[in-house]
């Protein structure tokens, strides 16, 4: 009787779909698809822009290059592999290990020479998954992931009540009388977001006064917080103390603007059970605490932390044919953190470059100058596998003749800079100028700049050493608060037809640099000055670090 009510009401439901589908105005085709929003999404201005040909390219190769990226991409494929199947690539992890080896056997079957090259150590990690329980007051599962290189529970579930460090405890001597009583406990240490919702739907419908409250509140609560734990030394000192008193696990959050979106780090420093909590579930956390309610908790983090292994980077080379000690360097940090699969950050610019390399390799086997894929370790933490490089291979620096850097989501490439490069532009704009229009249509050149130091991605390590690395921006597809970090950065996130256009442009760049018949000439723009009038020198270019036990992240 109940199977036979079931079906007759689903079939009820299906034949009043039916019928709302067959009146005038319900279910009727869709009308065009529109065009962008994002004036950054549309074509250039041909104007303003005299790279982009109202002809098709001549130079054969080019044409080769365009049909090996856009008709027989293989990057969703690599990508697929790389984002669900292996996922996350934190520095010293397991899972870098297995993305590396697979880069390994990658390059090995298109025949090309790779190899990784080791340059210091960091903490071993096995990744694992993390689980939460609200206990008392009442039962719910909370959302929690691993923070990455947080030691784990050997497997088991801890259980213990919830704290935080009281409002009062502002200095060293305050923190040291109160940590023992935390012994079996959990400690909140970031002060929780007090409303989850957008900025933009409190625009859109809160009031001013609404606004100016949560604001205030919130930055009152925030600097409490920090106050707190810098009173226990700092974010990484005060893990060292916590363990020492026998502290179950440390609950940490990062919102990222967005319902079920937060921002996931970690850091060597990491002594306890360190887990990042979904917003709602931290503002419940600490409601309960704040409010004597006597919130307890259980925890279950799956992961592994050792002690420091070799790191390196994968490196992988076409030898030149004639001009072998120039150098055409394709560059992206294969490093994530570990919230999502580092699909965006940056999974997609070493996708750029692995199929751009693959594309050559298929299509451009015998390069003029050498060209190298440098996929960089420890990007994250200060840019160090790059650094490495650099300082390891003073014959690339000197020989390079560009370098191609992708370091910001998904999107498009729809920028170019020269950065301080005075002839950057020329050479930028004769080399668009033999590319296909279906990708240069896109792409605006940026002016020359001084240079401001090292920072921010991988090219800049190159700039410092006044070789002439080339920084491309891409639609950001809102990475800073959607991907960047974050616990959604995973493979839907990629856009598909924009991959294989970054692919195919960074291919047909390298061939022209590789081909061109000029040098590239290094003259620098000038520096300006400082605020005291003298001229501004020239930013000094530290070094990497090479052990986890050195870094201040």
């Amino acid at each position: 009787m109940i199977r036979n009510t079931f079906l007759l009401a689903a079939s009820a439901v299906a034949l009043s779909a039916s019928a709302a589908l067959a009146q005038p105005g319900r279910g009727a085709p869709p009308g065009p698809t529109l065009p962008p929003t994002n004036p950054q999404a549309l074509p250039v201005d041909r104007s303003a822009a005299p790279y982009v040909r109202s002809t098709p390219p001549s130079d054969a190769t080019i044409q080769k290059i365009f049909e090996e990226g856009m008709q027989r991409s293989q990057v969703m494929k690599i990508a697929q592999t790389l984002l669900d199947s292996i996922g996350p690539r934190l520095t010293g992890s397991t899972d870098a290990d297995r993305a590396q080896a697979w880069m390994l056997a990658n390059y090995a079957k298109w025949g090309i020479p790779a190899r990784i090259e080791n340059y210091g150590t960091w903490n071993r990690w096995k990744n694992g998954a993390a689980f939460a329980e609200l206990l008392f007051p009442r039962v719910r599962g909370l959302e929690v992931t691993a923070m990455g290189w947080s030691p784990g529970t050997a497997g088991k579930w801890v259980e213990g009540s919830v704290v935080m460090i009281p409002e009062d405890v502002v200095t060293p001597e305050q923190f040291t009388a109160w940590v023992p009583s935390a012994r079996g406990k959990f400690v909140l240490l970031n002060a929780p977001q007090l409303s989850c919702r957008m900025p933009g739907q409190l625009a859109e419908f809160g009031t001013i006064e609404t606004r100016d409250r949560l604001r205030q509140e919130q930055s009152a609560l925030s600097a409490s917080f920090n106050q707190r734990v810098l009173a226990g030394g700092g974010p990484r000192a005060i893990q060292a103390k916590l363990k020492a008193a026998g502290v179950l696990g440390a609950l940490t959050t990062n919102f990222s603007q967005y319902p079920g979106i937060n921002k996931v780090f970690g850091s060597p420093a990491q002594e306890v059970p360190t887990v990042d909590v979904g917003c709602e579930d931290m503002g419940l956390l600490y409601r309960l605490a704040a409010n004597n309610q006597g919130p307890k908790i259980r925890l279950m983090v799956d992961a592994e932390k050792g002690p420091e292994r070799e790191i390196g980077n994968v490196i992988a080379e076409m030898k030149g044919s004639t001009l072998p000690n120039e150098y055409v360097v394709l560059s992206a940090h294969f490093d994530s953190f570990t919230g999502g699969s580092g699909a965006t950050d940056n999974g997609t610019g070493s996708l750029t470059m692995i199929e751009a390399m693959r594309i050559l390799r298929t299509v451009y086997p015998n390069p003029k100058r050498t060209i190298v894929i440098g996929l960089w370790n420890s990007e994250e933490q200060g840019l160090n596998g790059s650094k490495a490089y650099a300082e390891m291979h003073p014959e690339v620096i000197s020989g390079m003749q560009m370098l191609f850097n992708q370091d910001n989501g998904t999107g498009r490439i729809s920028s170019i800079s020269p950065g301080p490069f005075v002839h950057a532009g020329a050479f930028l704009t004769r080399y668009l100028g033999e590319l296909p229009s279906e990708v240069t249509q896109w792409i605006r050149l940026g002016n020359t700049s001084p240079f401001g130091g090292p920072g921010g991605t991988d090219h800049t390590v190159f700039v410092c050493h006044k070789a002439p690395g080339i920084g491309t921006g891409a639609l950001s597809w809102d990475y800073s608060n959607t991907t960047w970090h974050t616990n959604r950065d995973t493979y839907d996130k990629i856009i598909a037809e924009d991959l294989r256009n970054n692919a195919t442009l960074i291919a047909m760049l390298a061939y022209m640099a590789s081909e061109d018949t000029q040098k590239f000439p290094r003259d620098l723009v000038p520096q300006g000055n400082a605020q005291d009038g003298t001229p501004r020198p020239w930013p000094a270019c530290p070094g990497p670090t090479k052990r986890a036990a050195d870094s201040n992240r």
